[in-house]
This record gives C-alpha cells, structure tokens and sequence, in this order.
C-alpha cells in the first residue's frame, strides 16, 4: 500500500500524524508540502478525495489569505487551488493520501480510516 504525508514538520498535529503511521507499521512517502507543493492537478484530486471544496482546506488565519482576498466568495475552484498552489501554507494539515482517499489528521487518529 502506498501512503503519502503532506507533512510539515514544525507542525504539532503533523508530527503527531507522521508518528500514528509509523507507530501502524507504516512507513509513508513524506512530502514537505512547504518545500514541495502538490501541482494544481494534485491538489485538485486531493480535494476530491477529501470530499471537500478548496477554501474548506485552506488556513483562513494566514497572512496570504487575508493579502491575497481569498475570503472573496466570487473566486472560483481553480483560483481558490492556485493560491494554494503559489502559496502552500494556505493547506490545513497533514493530508494523509492511501487507497485511492485522503484525510486531514486533525486529530491524527482521522487518517486511520482511510488506511
């Protein structure tokens, strides 16, 4: 089974998360999403898996969403993804992606269900 974190490593919950999969005797495909964002493509299919639209996914507290006017309810699904894309501290996480779904680990027990 192939396993994917979106992990950012100065982040509680995500270090908590990352520590439940391998305490699960899994060993996941660490993506620091900082460093790394997922494409605008990826991300898309995450949100699909998560069942969730994009602004339910974004920290509506970080200073990129306030600057860039993300509250703006005129912006559509793909400029809401692009921002995420150009500006990854936007993305609530960890994002935990196996068997074809995703879960956000908040708290990090929600990612068992998907595994």
């Amino acid at each position: 089974m192939s396993v994917i974190c979106y992990h950012n490593p100065r982040c509680g919950k995500s270090r908590q998360t990352l520590q439940l999969l391998k305490e699960q005797g899994i060993t996941p495909d660490i993506i620091e999403y900082l460093k790394t964002p997922p494409s605008a493509a990826d991300l898309d299919a995450i949100l699909r898996q998560l069942g969730m639209e994009p602004r339910e996914l974004m920290r509506k507290k970080e200073a990129a969403y306030q600057a860039n006017q993300l509250d703006n309810p005129a912006l559509d699904r793909q400029t809401l993804i692009n921002a995420m894309v150009t500006h990854p501290i936007l993305m609530e996480r960890p994002i935990v992606v196996a068997n074809g779904k995703a879960a956000i680990g908040r708290p990090p027990e929600a990612v068992l269900a998907i595994l």
